[in-house]
């Protein structure tokens, strides 16, 4: 066969998608036997992976679909592209395919009225005026440019380090006391399984008055609409190291052979160009200004990134240095995170609930050159400690006017004004050096068990990730995309979905109120109404308790109609997550009467994904939402593992499993029980780099193989689903020698008491386990735990024969028919134990709930264990005296 050689100048270059062209390049890789590369020798990212051709057979002009932002830079290189093609036998023609792409048509929105539901399951009556809002794209090819193959039942993808081996399906041994579970690779499914009611989406937001479109050259191609861009492939930097504690080391990825996990590597920048490419006027952000929504594009927000980029070049950002940024979540949050990435620093969240102490130890740790903090309250704890911080060279705050002027310290307006005395050649030089697998993010751990570690994140960490969930989790499914960013960003699971998983599927990010956890919540929920909705379990159970209030004021008639729509709710969604799609009779009328009304008044109408994680959630909490066919799925995974290893979705889900692992990665049961249960260990290209200049840490968390270990205990069913079992570090040896995972225990007490908020059990060492109590209280509008006791507590107490309205009037007076049914549910959990080492002796109710500023709970509401056995020692001890 020959091989013809064609030179195309660029001035004939034509990027045209009117015209159908065959997909040569199968042909192209097997003749030539390498990807098509540019004549530049100075180019190592000149990379073409899909080339077309007219179907005339006209080889002189050819189209290369994909890397346009690489040929600008060749051609200003003055290179010219030279391709090697083989003309395509009939045969082979006849087995190419053609195809065009359809634009989706807009769906539109009638003004939906939503009343309050007639059955009390509500949380307010709710008029939803209908407001408007762009409909994203639909979702295109990947950023490899090719399509994932169809996942088989049983398929063997293996890490390419792990100690499986593919052989026929077969798990050989792995190291002694491992039991490698491997992924099935499921075939792909839309997320809908069953019929769901079709909503239309609501209108385009007003857009505000953002800076001018960022505009592209073309330079003789031309651009006839949008289109997927093939991101250049970056040379990674060498190294053969899997982890490392030196923010400025690479490392080597966890890349497998074939199938997922396979896919080329990207940066941040590399991923967010090609969401300007595909998404460039689909609205990116949208915040609330005077009460009406203000909207930045993907192609407004890439363009302030780079100009946040260059004001930090202009503070003198170095390579590698953090830039902290401290504050509630908002469109400055994250420009500021992606803008000091592309400027070759490290993004550092740090939660707005720490102490000036605990802020001067993140940033001392990273040696941020810039802190960003949210308004004078978060300013204030940073000059309390600035002099004790060697590498700060600037402040700046993104709300709210300064209240005193002092040197270094910035308006958000005045740091951006900043970036335009850098020329743009210097930024991209800066954004050209960066490789997939060197640093760029600092997620630091909320500091449960000591001090916080910084755990070192990668390019590739963060966007592979976001491809690999977001697929896993159906979110490239669909025109219309959007969801709420309200929980911490300094937190793994808040950054990973609002900033990259939406950048890479194109969703809008709306931005709740400040005080969303004090109540406001909803009503954002309400006016937005999201496609994908995430909560920690305590915003599931604040939902839970304040719509059982509600119902509970509802008449007799009222509370059994709505007893009985939620009956057939369970049953029906317990039929679909086994498979069953056949609904009980009287479905269809429960979800006329009930859930659809319960959705609207939520604001969850069009949302298709519920999502929780963070934390364990009680089996009580998952029925009552699916009760109400509002499923609820787990997630599971950490901060060392980029968010999540195993999603739960409609296609696979069981109540109390966080589902299976996203295809790409592995887990592996170290040193399993007889039951099966075993430490969790990852493995995949969402595994961190390590922890930040701690090697002891590191070394304890990532073994010489390179798998992750969680500290996580669990094992898997037959049908591959994970199940988390407890924790390693919270596992109680009490003084017989017993091992007693407390987290199973704790939730069987607060299903049986639904008046207890926290349960906490004690016996580490101990003869005898025993339990501190907390009772639901209300909170003020600070969100600090009251005196004054739930509806739910209070109906509690009634049912008892107790008129107690507040927590006092129950530690101090110690009503006895209170503790009396306390201890009868006790009772019953007990009944349960399979040992005696396992029931629970003594408990005790304490003051007070526990609480973020008390220092009880972490910022995503997780249980400090350590912190609570010191701060009520006295009640412990009196346990055993």
């Amino acid at each position: 066969m020959s091989v013809n050689s064609v030179g195309v100048n660029w001035d004939q270059l034509e990027v045209d998608q009117t015209e159908s062209f065959l997909d040569i390049s199968p042909f192209v890789r097997e003749y030539i036997g390498s990807p098509l590369t540019t004549s530049n020798p100075a180019s190592n990212t000149g990379f073409f992976n899909d080339v077309k051709i007219p179907q005339n057979g006209n080889y002189s002009h050819i189209v290369v679909n994909g890397g346009n932002s690489l040929m600008q830079e060749e051609k200003k290189a003055g290179a010219v592209l030279e391709i090697q093609v083989e003309p395509p036998s009939n045969e082979d023609q006849e087995s190419l395919t053609t195809g065009s792409r359809e634009k989706p048509e807009p769906s539109t929105l009638e003004e939906a009225d939503l009343t309050s539901s007639v059955l009390g399951d509500t949380i307010l009556a709710a008029k939803d005026e209908s407001f408007e809002q762009q409909v994203v794209p639909e979702q295109l090819s990947s950023l490899s440019g090719k399509e994932e193959p169809p996942r088989s039942s049983f398929a063997s993808r293996v890490p390419e380090f792990s100690c499986v081996t593919e052989e026929d399906s077969v798990l050989e041994p792995c190291a002694e006391g491992g039991d490698v579970h491997q992924v099935p690779q499921q075939q792909d499914q839309p997320c809908g399984t069953r019929d769901k009611e079709k909503v239309d989406a609501p209108p385009k937001p007003p857009r505000s008055p953002g800076p001018s479109d960022l505009s592209f050259p073309t330079d003789g191609m031309t651009i006839l609409e949008p289109t997927p861009v093939q991101v250049p492939v970056p040379t990674l930097a060498p190294s053969e190291m899997m982890w490392t504690i030196k923010r400025d080391e690479p490392v080597k990825l966890r890349i497998t052979q074939s199938g997922p996990g396979s896919e080329t590597p990207v940066t941040v920048h590399q991923m967010f160009q090609h969401a300007v490419e595909q998404y460039g006027e689909t609205p990116a952000l949208a915040v609330k200004k005077e009460g009406q929504w203000a909207t930045l594009t993907f192609r407004e927000y890439y363009n302030e990134c780079r100009l946040a980029s260059k004001s930090f070049l202009k503070l003198g950002l170095e390579r590698y240095h953090g830039v902290g940024i401290l504050g509630f979540n908002s469109p400055e949050w994250f420009i500021a995170g992606i803008g000091s990435i592309l400027a070759g620093g490290l993004a550092v969240g740090i939660y707005t609930t720490n102490s000036p102490e605990a802020c001067r130890y993140v940033a001392d740790n990273c040696e941020a050159n810039v802190l960003v903090v949210e308004n004078h309250k978060q300013l204030t704890k940073i000059l309390q400690v600035k002099d004790q911080l060697p590498h700060l060279k600037a402040i700046v705050q993104y709300k709210d006017e300064l209240k005193e002027k002092q040197p270094n310290l910035y308006t958000w307006k005045e740091f951006m004004e900043l970036g335009k005395q850098i020329p743009d050649a210097q930024l991209d030089d800066v954004i050209r050096s960066q490789k997939a697998n060197q640093c760029c993010s600092l997620i630091y751990t909320s500091g449960t068990t000591g001090q916080p570690k910084g755990v070192m994140l990668s390019h590739d960490n963060l966007t592979w990730t976001a491809e690999a969930a977001g697929k896993t989790a159906n979110l490239g499914n669909g025109t219309e995309k959007c969801i709420i960013s309200y929980l911490p960003l300094s937190h793994i699971a808040a950054q990973l979905i609002d900033i990259w998983i939406s950048m890479r599927f194109g969703a809008t990010t709306y931005f709740a109120e400040p005080d969303a956890l004090k109540g406001s919540l909803v009503n954002t929920m309400r006016e937005v109404r999201p496609t994908a909705f995430m909560a920690v379990p305590r915003v599931w159970e604040k939902m839970q308790e304040k719509m059982q209030s509600q119902a509970s004021k509802s008449s007799l008639v009222k509370r059994k109609v709505a007893e009985w729509a939620k009956y057939i709710g369970l049953q029906a969604n317990y039929n679909f997550m086994n498979g069953n799609q056949t609904v009980p009779w009287g479905y269809m009328l429960a979800n006329n009467l009930v859930f659809k009304k319960v959705r609207a008044a939520l604001g969850l109408d069009r949302c298709t994904m519920c999502f929780t994680g963070a934390a364990p959630i009680t089996k009580d909490t998952l029925e009552y939402f699916m009760s109400l066919n509002l499923p609820i799925y787990e997630l599971y995974g950490m901060s060392e593992s980029t968010g999540p290893h195993a999603v739960s979705n409609e296609a696979a889900f069981r109540i109390m499993s966080c589902g299976k692992e996203i295809p790409g990665c592995s887990s592996k049961l170290d040193k399993p029980d007889e039951e099966g249960n075993g430490e969790i260990c990852f493995w995949g290209r969402h595994v961190f780099m390590g922890y930040l200049n701690m090697v002891d840490k590191t070394e304890e968390a990532l073994d010489q193989e390179g798998w992750l270990h969680s500290g996580d205990l669990g094992k898997h069913d037959p049908e591959g689903f994970l199940y988390v079992t407890g924790r390693i570090k919270e596992l109680i040896i009490t003084a017989g020698g017993e091992n007693i995972p407390p987290v199973l225990i704790e939730d069987a007490v607060k299903e049986e008491l639904p008046i207890v908020s926290n349960a906490m059990l004690i016996g580490d060492k101990r003869k005898f386990l025993c339990m501190l109590l907390t009772l639901k209280c209300n909170v003020d509008d600070d969100g600090e735990p009251t005196d004054e006791l739930t509806p739910q507590s209070k109906e509690f107490c009634r049912q008892t024969g107790c008129r107690a309205s507040r927590l006092s009037e129950i530690t101090s007076k110690n009503h006895l028919p209170v503790f009396k049914a306390i201890q009868e549910g006790i009772d019953r959990v007990n009944a349960k134990a399979t040992s005696n080492a396992q029931k629970i002796q003594k408990w005790t109710i304490l003051e007070k709930e526990f609480s973020i500023s008390g220092g009880e709970l972490g910022p995503t509401l997780k249980l400090k264990r350590p912190v609570v056995q010191k701060m009520y020692k006295d009640q412990i001890e009196e346990f055993y005296s």
